[in-house]
């Protein structure tokens, strides 16, 4: 999952443009080391305790040290001030996603982008997560509760966001016998075509839309929409899919 969430987000997030960008948690996936923006900066929330950082990679792959420590239902920065947010795997884990996607709202410019990606309650995987966590009880900082792709969506579309990426993986269950991993292996070929949306992980790329209003003859109000949306280019996924994932485009 980790690997398939980085290779997404270095083929979507390396030419998006602008100034100041932000990852929200999970300091194992890279997700802005493609990107170019100057500032681009690594948060860590009320979900994710300080010991949950892995410190025994070296190199590239590394895990990133926090910049900046938050909780996720208040953000530091103003109104119109990011141009980018990754959420990898955060809104499941905040105590509140409904108020910490109305601060990705609040804090990014007309034309800003967010990479959402999230376990999907409706596939194996989610299931034996949900199974799992019933079954322990207790989770202590890593409970979290999935939210369904569509639901997800309603959200942002509900908040002014546009969808421009929908992409999925994980088909095949996870078990801790590798061969019948293997046996099941044909599921990850199938499923981008028969069912792509029961993928195990789904990942969604939106855009925030804003209009504006001008003032006509005979008192008549013309909506438009935001002249930044000429100098932002979008992240599309045009290109074919790496590895095996399935992909939706709304444009």
């Amino acid at each position: 999952m980790l690997a398939w969430e980085q290779t997404q987000a270095d083929e979507l997030l390396s030419d998006v443009f602008g100034y100041h960008a932000l990852q929200l948690g999970w300091p194992d996936l890279h997700s802005l080391r493609s990107n170019r923006m100057p500032h681009r900066w690594l948060a860590q929330t009320e979900f994710e305790a300080e010991s949950s950082v892995n410190t025994n990679t070296s190199g590239a792959d590394a895990p990133m040290h926090p910049h900046v420590g938050f909780d996720s239902r208040a953000w530091p920065w103003s109104a119109d001030s990011l141009d980018l947010v990754v959420l990898p795997h955060a809104l499941e884990r905040s105590a509140d996603p409904h108020a910490c996607l109305r601060e990705v709202e609040r804090v990014l410019i007309p034309e800003g982008q967010v990479l959402i990606t999230g376990l999907n309650p409706v596939s194996f995987w989610g299931w034996q997560y949900e199974r799992a966590q019933r079954k322990t009880g207790d989770l202590g900082s890593f409970e979290s509760h999935l939210i369904g792709y569509r639901r997800l969506r309603d959200w942002l579309r509900l908040l002014g966001f546009e969808v421009q990426v929908s992409r999925f993986m994980g088909w095949p269950p996870a078990l801790a016998s590798e061969r019948w991993m293997r046996r099941l292996d044909r599921l990850d070929a199938l499923g981008p075509r028969w069912w792509p949306i029961l993928g195990g992980v789904y990942l969604i790329v939106a855009t925030k839309r804003v209009s504006g209003s001008r003032w006509l003859d005979g008192r008549r109000w013309r909506t438009v929409r935001s002249p930044a949306a000429t100098a932002v280019p979008l992240a599309r996924s045009d290109s074919p899919i790496s590895g095996r994932t399935a992909s939706k485009d709304i444009s």
